[in-house]
């Protein structure tokens, strides 16, 4: 399990506005561990090298992906607005969050 308490932020694309998470550090080191061994294990890496995760906010849970980013230095968990509802964050709150790989 990784957990981190990380700034949500906000990223406006080209057609819609994501919420966000960072996970950096001995977080994303994990992260990257358990892809890995994924590719070892299977031969082969998920769509764009991501890995499926069970990921808490609160009270909320959901199962979906994190994305590398930077060379795997860096792993992005997006968050739905349903969660973000949920949990009453907005952009710039400090959140607690827990991901779980699968």
């Amino acid at each position: 399990m990784v957990t981190a308490s990380l700034t949500l932020a906000r990223w406006q694309g080209e057609k819609a506005t994501y919420h966000l998470v960072t996970f950096t550090g001995a977080e994303a080191e994990a992260l990257s561990g358990h892809a890995l061994m994924h590719r070892l294990e299977f031969g082969s890496r998920r769509g764009f090298g991501s890995v499926k995760v069970l990921a808490q906010i609160g009270g909320t849970e959901w199962k979906t992906s994190v994305f590398p980013q930077n060379k795997q230095s860096e792993w992005v968990l997006l968050v739905s607005r349903k969660v973000m509802r949920a949990e009453d964050m907005v952009a710039g709150d400090q959140v607690a969050v827990s991901l779980t790989p699968l």
